[in-house]
C-alpha cells in the first residue's frame, strides 16, 4: 500500500494529539474549556457518566495477553486488581499469556511462546521457546478527547517480540476506534520518519544486537529507528456477547519469529463471551491463515471470603457459641476473659491461625458479625495475635483480667486442595503439568508456638520427560535441579514442609520467630527473624539468618552435602496516598553463596491478592549468570472463584542458581502488616 493510503490514519492520530497538546499549552484555551465545563458542570457530568456506561462492556484480550484487538494495542484497561490468562494458537507461534492489573493504568504481561520450525539451539529436536514481558501505560483516560497509551513489548528479553507503541482511543456507540504508532517489530510499513530523531539522533539508530546474554533492560532500543509505522483498527458490539474486529497490522513479516509473509496487512476477527469471563477468538490474520485465542478475564477483588454460621444449640453458653462460629471460620479463640470495662463488658483475645485473613477490615468483619449471631450484647474488647505476636488490639493500655470464661488447648486445622501445576520446561517441551493433591495440617500448640505440615502426591502428570540437565550451575546447585524434585512428586506421598514456628513479640514493637525442619521442597535447616515494626509507622527493619542444608530430591528425610548460612538485612515500605504499594529491600547472602541485593515492589488489595515484581543483583556477573544476565520474575497471589484458595506463583523467565533465597511459608513482616489500612 501506498502512503496516501494511510492519509486518515495519520490524520485521526495528529489530531488527537495535536487535541491533547493544545489543552496542556494554550493558557487561553485551558480557560476557555474550563468557564464551559464550570457554567455546564451537570452536562459535562451527564457526558462522562455516558461515556463510562458506554466503556462497560468488557474489553478484549489479544493474541499477546493485552487489551487490544487481535494483534494491536489499544489504550483501554481492565479494572485495578483484575488479572486474565490467555492461550493463543497461530502460526508459527504459540502463545500463553499472564496479565495483571495492579492499578487501572497499569497493565504488566509475562508470555511464554512455542515457534513452531525454529530450532532450540543445542537441542535441534525441540521448537525454540521464548519468554518475556510486556508493558502497558495509560498517559489520558478518554472524556472529551480520545484515550491515550503507551507501551513496550518485550523489553527485557531476546527482541523477537520487541516493539514500542503509542496508542489513542475513542469510543462511539458500538464502535471503538484506534490508532497508534509503533516502532520495532510492529514498523514493517516505516510510513513516516521516527519524530524522535528531532529530538536527539540516538532515536534514529535502533540496536539489533542481544547486548549481553539476553534478558537486560535495553533503553537504548527503546522508540529508536529511523521511521515508524501507523496501526489501526475497529472494534463492533454486534450484541452483548459478541465482538467484530477489524485492524490494520504492520507487524514486520517474517521478522525474528519467521511469520509468512503477509498478503494483506489488515486483521478480521470475532470474540464471543461464552460465559461469564471466558472469552473464545477467532482470527484471520494478514490474509495467511486463522487463528484462535482463548482467555479468562476477572477482577480479583470481587472475590471474598464466605462467612460461615451455625445454629445457636438450646442451653448453648453465648459464648461457646461464639467459639464455635469463629472456628468454622478459621478464627481460633484462644481466650476469652469478662474484664471490667462494663458491668456485662468482656474481652475476646484471639488468636488467628493459619493466616488466613490478609486485611484487618475481613477479620473485624468476620468477627462482628459472628458476636451478633452468637447474641452476645456486653461491649467487647478484641486483641489479636498471629502466633505468639501482638498483631493488633482496640486498646494498647488494657490488662486483660484473670477471670477466664474459657482457655483453649492446642488447636488442630486440616485442609486438603488440589492445583494443577505448571512448569515451562523449555528445553524438554513447551510445558509440563502436574496434578498434585496436598495436605496441610497447622497445630497450634500454645500463643507462641506453631507446627505445620505440608504433604504432597501427583494425581496425574508428565514430569518424566523432565530430562535435560541445566546447562549452569554457578556459583553452586541450589535451584536449577528443579526437574528432579518435580519427579518424585508421581512416586510417593513426600513432605513439602514440616517445621515448627516460635513467635514471640519480645517488647513494644520487637518481634522474633525461630524456624526448624524441613522449610520448603528444597531445603531444611533452622534460623530465625527479627524485626522492627511500628504499626503506626509506614516503614519495618529487620533481619534473617538460616543455616540451611539440601535436601534430597525424593523430598522425605534424607540430605545432600551442600549446605550454606544465608541471611539478609530487610527494609520494607508502605507507601498510602494515590499511589499505593510495597516495597522491600534485602541485601545479604543467597542460598548459592552469592553476595547482592533484591529489590520487590507489590501491590496488595483488600481480598488478599498481590501483584509484584521482583529483581536480584548479586556479585555474580551477567556473563556468569549467562542467558537472562539477572534473576527477576513476577509474583502474584490470586483468590481462587471456589472456595477460600489462592493461586501463589512466582513466575521467572529462567530457573537460575544465583539469587535464589528460601521460600518461607511466613514472614513476620507479611503477617504484621496484613491488619494495617491498605488502600
Amino acid at each position: 500500500m501506498k502512503y496516501k493510503e494511510h492519509y486518515a490514519f495519520y490524520i485521526i492520530l495528529v489530531l488527537s494529539l495535536h487535541g491533547f497538546s493544545t489543552i496542556v499549552v494554550s493558557d487561553e484555551d485551558i480557560q476557555i474549556i474550563s468557564e464551559k465545563i464550570i457554567s455546564n458542570e451537570e452536562e459535562s457530568k451527564e457526558l462522562d457518566n455516558r461515556s463510562s456506561n458506554q466503556l462497560n462492556f468488557k474489553p478484549l484480550v489479544n493474541n499477546h495477553g493485552s487489551i487490544g484487538l487481535i494483534n494491536n494495542k489499544t489504550a483501554r484497561f481492565a479494572e485495578e486488581g483484575s488479572w486474565s490468562a490467555s492461550l493463543y494458537a497461530g502460526d508459527p507461534d504459540t502463545r500463553l499469556n499472564l496479565t495483571l492489573y495492579p492499578y487501572n493504568w497499569l497493565e504488566a504481561s509475562l508470555f511464554y511462546s512455542n515457534i513452531d520450525g525454529k530450532t532450540y539451539p543445542g537441542y535441534e529436536f525441540q521448537d525454540y521457546k521464548d519468554k518475556g514481558f510486556n508493558i502497558k501505560i495509560k498517559l489520558v483516560d478518554e472524556g472529551r478527547f480520545p484515550a491515550l497509551a503507551i507501551g513496550l513489548n518485550d523489553f527485557a528479553g531476546t527482541g523477537y517480540y520487541s516493539s514500542e507503541y503509542i496508542v489513542a482511543n475513542k469510543q462511539f456507540g458500538k464502535i471503538d476506534y484506534h490508532v497508534g504508532a509503533g516502532w520495532g517489530n510492529i514498523n514493517g510499513k516505516k510510513h513516516l520518519k521516527n519524530p524522535l530523531g528531532y529530538m536527539h539522533e540516538q532515536f534514529l539508530f535502533r540496536p539489533t544486537k542481544i547486548e549481553d546474554e539476553g534478558g537486560q533492560f535495553q533503553p537504548r532500543r527503546y522508540f529508536s529507528d529511523k521511521s515508524i509505522s501507523i496501526f489501526g483498527g475497529i472494534q463492533y458490539r454486534l450484541s452483548e456477547k459478541t465482538f467484530l474486529k477489524i485492524e490494520y497490522d504492520p507487524t514486520i513479516t517474517p521478522g525474528k519469529v519467521g511469520y509468512e509473509p503477509s498478503k494483506s496487512n489488515l486483521n478480521f476477527g470475532i470474540d464471543y463471551n461464552i460465559k461469564n469471563n471466558f472469552n473464545i477468538g477467532l482470527s484471520f490474520e494478514r490474509g495467511n491463515y486463522a487463528s484462535f485465542n482463548f482467555s479468562y478475564k476477572t477482577k480479583s477483588s470481587s472475590i471474598n471470603k464466605k462467612y460461615k454460621t451455625v445454629d445457636k444449640k438450646r442451653n448453648e453458653n453465648e459464648f461457646t457459641h461464639l467459639q464455635k462460629i469463629l472456628a468454622l471460620n478459621a478464627i481460633g479463640v484462644k481466650e476469652l476473659t469478662k474484664g471490667a470495662i462494663s458491668a456485662a463488658g468482656g474481652t475476646v483475645n484471639l488468636e488467628v491461625s493459619a493466616s488466613e485473613y490478609f486485611t484487618l477490615d475481613d477479620l473485624e468483619g468476620t468477627i462482628n458479625t459472628a458476636i451478633s449471631d452468637a447474641g452476645i450484647k456486653s461491649e467487647i474488647v478484641k486483641s489479636y495475635k498471629i502466633g505468639g505476636l501482638n498483631a493488633y488490639s482496640e486498646d494498647d493500655n488494657r490488662k486483660f483480667s484473670e477471670n477466664k470464661i474459657f482457655s483453649n488447648g492446642p488447636i488442630v486445622r486440616n485442609r486438603t486442595s488440589f492445583n494443577l501445576t505448571p512448569f515451562l520446561a523449555a528445553r524438554d517441551g513447551f510445558i509440563k503439568l502436574g496434578l498434585i493433591a496436598n495436605n496441610d495440617t497447622d497445630v497450634i500448640f500454645s500463643d507462641n508456638l506453631m507446627f505445620n505440615a505440608n504433604l504432597k502426591f501427583s494425581l496425574a502428570d508428565n514430569f518424566d520427560d523432565l530430562k535435560e540437565p541445566p546447562v549452569e550451575t554457578y556459583p553452586a546447585q541450589v535451584r536449577s535441579d528443579i526437574k528432579d524434585y518435580f519427579q518424585a512428586l508421581g512416586d510417593q506421598i513426600v513432605i513439602g514442609r514440616a517445621q515448627l514456628d516460635y513467635f514471640k513479640t519480645a517488647s513494644k514493637n520487637h518481634h522474633v520467630m525461630l524456624s526448624g525442619g524441613l522449610l520448603e521442597d528444597m531445603f531444611a535447616g533452622y534460623g530465625f527473624e527479627y524485626l522492627w515494626f511500628d504499626p503506626k509507622k509506614s516503614y519495618a527493619l529487620g533481619f534473617e539468618v538460616f543455616d540451611v542444608y539440601k535436601r534430597e530430591s525424593d523430598m522425605l528425610f534424607s540430605l545432600k552435602d551442600y549446605s550454606n548460612i544465608t541471611g539478609h538485612l530487610n527494609f520494607y515500605y508502605r507507601n498510602y496516598g494515590a499511589l499505593p504499594f510495597d516495597t522491600k529491600i534485602s541485601y545479604g547472602e543467597y542460598l548459592a553463596g552469592d553476595i547482592g541485593g533484591t529489590f520487590e515492589i507489590s501491590r496488595t488489595f483488600k481480598n488478599g491478592a498481590r501483584f509484584g515484581f521482583f529483581a536480584s543483583f548479586t556479585d555474580v556477573s551477567s556473563e556468569e549468570f549467562g542467558e537472562g544476565s539477572f534473576d527477576k520474575g513476577i509474583t502474584f497471589r490470586i483468590p481462587l472463584p471456589l472456595g477460600d484458595n489462592f493461586l501463589n506463583y512466582q513466575w521467572r523467565p529462567l530457573t537460575k542458581d544465583p539469587g535464589q533465597k528460601l521460600n518461607r511459608k511466613n514472614n513476620l513482616h507479611e503477617l504484621l502488616v496484613r491488619f494495617q489500612e491498605i488502600n
